[in-house]
């Protein structure tokens, strides 16, 4: 497994925070974020889950199954509480593990999320047939308007190749699209919860992600304006300014 740390040691005597990416994507989607939450005095965990970036094995075909490898994960590191910072799929993940394990939790962040991820057909077979145009897809939903980086899109810069479209991004899609327990899993999160959405998101429109947050007990909610649902790029100072706030309370 690798998990890069924000350049900070570990230390068993500081809360920590785990960074879960989202479809097919790596830690590196976290870069402008870990530095940052670690010198808030937390300990850093921002995975590349099993089959992606530079963790070796296959990806995991469902968020439960996930779900229990953080579990795992957590065991062997001796961590008793977490704080759980998912972005898209990522917050699927986090909403399900924060409903099946609440006596690991300390606090959760959904990131441009919602309980339920419908993918679409179209790209589910686009992704599974290894073609490029799934990422196309993908980078077309998941920003607001044109957006400019430099030194290129860092999702295409992370799906780079068809082994990583079929054995990565597809079946990560397919985790989401096939996840039915999320309404039930709302009811039972019980640690203090917060919500962020992009008001321009068209994966998860702020209305549906406001009424999901509405169905969390202790939730509250932040819409970021000018921002789609890659809000972890396009609006990533403001985005861990509002986080910082919650984890400070």
């Amino acid at each position: 497994m690798f998990i890069s740390t924000g350049g900070m040691e570990f230390d068993k005597k500081k809360p920590s925070i785990l960074l879960i990416h989202g479809s097919g994507l790596t830690h590196i989607v976290w870069s402008l974020h870990e530095q940052f939450y670690a010198s808030q005095g937390f300990n850093v965990l921002s995975v590349d889950l099993p089959g992606h970036g530079n963790s070796e094995g296959p990806s995991l075909k469902s968020i439960k199954d996930i779900s229990d490898w953080i579990k795992l994960l957590m065991g062997s590191l001796d961590i008793f509480k977490i704080t759980i910072i998912g972005h898209s799929q990522g917050s699927l993940i986090g909403i399900d593990f924060a409903s099946r394990y609440p006596d690991l939790m300390s606090k959760l962040v959904l990131v441009a999320g919602s309980y339920k991820m419908p993918v679409n057909q179209d790209l589910i077979d686009l992704a599974e047939a290894g073609d490029e145009k799934a990422i196309l897809l993908m980078m077309k939903w998941g920003y607001e308007g044109s957006k400019a980086f430099i030194g290129g899109n860092p999702v295409k810069k992370i799906i780079n190749s068809s082994r990583d479209i079929i054995e990565v991004l597809a079946v990560d899609l397919n985790a989401c699209n096939n996840y039915k327990s999320g309404a039930e899993s709302l009811e039972k999160i019980n640690c203090p919860t917060l919500c962020i959405f992009g008001d321009l998101d068209k994966m998860v429109p702020v209305k549906a992600g406001t009424k999901m947050a509405e169905r969390i007990n202790k939730s509250e909610t932040k819409i970021i304006a000018n921002c789609g649902h890659m809000i972890i790029f396009e609006k990533a100072f403001e985005m861990r300014q509002v986080v910082k706030e919650f984890l400070m309370k």
